[in-house]
């Protein structure tokens, strides 16, 4: 069966982010199942329920023109993860979210692929707003929205299932983006 292209993909130094592929759902699978690395992106799920969360990314790429990209290690051209634009229904902002296997941890690849898919928001689809739903207790991507250059802005609220869930809304205007990424450049 042909492969049918349904977005773009973005190059960095060390990564490609592009839509998601079915030869990356291993790796997603992995990540899924993996109670740590999934703790704070809606809990840990055996393999045949991450088949259905992952086929979400690539159905919000055919239905709304973008999602979550999978990450690629340019070196081993294993996926590592997601990251990207994602807004589903009832959900509290444009955001740009991630969730990363414990493997690439540590490694500046959020913060590399993060300013990627942030430029590419805000100036492909003309967004004038990125949030990150993240949960309080979730130090290290609240650290990684930090670099990002974003705010808390406090309590926020998700949609059903999660509704329950504690979050707190960290964002930037594009204004804001724009002129730390032009201060960065000086």
């Amino acid at each position: 069966m042909p492969r049918i292209a349904l977005g773009p993909a973005i190059e960095t130094e060390r990564l490609v982010l592009r839509v998601p592929q079915r030869e990356d759902f291993d790796a997603y699978a992995d990540m899924i199942g993996d109670e740590e690395t999934a703790r704070f992106i809606g809990g840990h799920a055996p393999r045949a329920a991450a088949w259905r969360r992952f086929l979400a990314m690539p159905g919000a790429w055919a239905l709304q023109g973008y999602a979550m990209f999978s990450v690629i290690e340019k070196a081993s051209g294993r996926c590592i993860g997601q990251l990207g634009p994602w807004q589903p229904e009832g959900w509290p902002g444009t955001e740009v979210g991630w969730a990363f296997h414990r493997s690439a941890w540590g490694k500046g690849y959020a913060t590399e692929a993060g300013f990627a898919a942030i430029d590419w928001a805000f100036t492909e689809l003309g967004w004038s707003e990125v949030i990150h739903s993240i949960h309080p207790d979730n130090r290290a991507s609240q650290a990684l929205a930090q670099r990002l250059g974003s705010n808390n802005r406090g309590p926020g609220k998700l949609p059903a299932p999660f509704a329950d869930e504690p979050i707190e809304i960290w964002a930037q205007t594009r204004e804001q983006w724009q002129a730390r990424r032009r201060a960065a450049s000086d």
